[in-house]
């Protein structure tokens, strides 16, 4: 059974879902009311309480179970994207060589783009190799603020 709890964010609300003890996905709303919610599950509190903190830049890093459904590419490109610092940045390319494919640069943007549960597992920490911001399903705006929140100068 799925539950599902929301957070409220200077750049707008996101859904957190959590499924058997395991956070499965964090979706962007954008700006709006946000919506009620109660929920008794323990992992959904702790995700709460995470997000909270890193938007008041009082995390860096989170520890929530993850349970991340996709291709088993997909899957090396999440953990690679685990390992990228908060408040650094990596190019698709750097990510495509993590990965063992340093030609699988359009594959690496697609496992980014369906990231399920992004900032937990940072890919808006992946920027262009000429250090231009490119795609995030949240909007460049969102991920220049999640670049700038964690301290890193964002060009132009």
């Amino acid at each position: 059974m799925k539950n599902i709890a929301y957070v409220n964010s200077q750049i707008g609300i996101f859904e957190i879902i959590e499924e058997d003890g395991f956070i499965i996905g964090l979706d962007y709303f954008g700006k709006g009311k946000m919506p009620q919610w109660e929920t008794t599950s323990t992992v959904l509190l702790k995700a709460v309480s995470q997000l909270g903190e890193y938007f008041k830049k009082e995390r860096k890093t989170f520890n929530l179970p993850l349970k991340l459904e996709g291709t088993d590419f997909q899957k090396k490109c999440w953990n690679a994207l685990l390992e990228i610092p908060y408040g650094e940045v990596c190019s698709y390319e750097d990510i495509a060589e993590r990965v063992g494919n340093k030609k699988a640069v359009r594959a690496v943007g697609g496992a980014n783009h369906n990231n399920p549960v992004a900032i937990i597992v940072p890919c808006h920490r992946v920027i262009g190799k000429d250090g231009s911001l490119t795609g995030y399903g949240g909007g460049l705006d969102v991920k220049e603020f999640l670049l700038k929140l964690e301290g890193y100068s964002v060009k132009g």
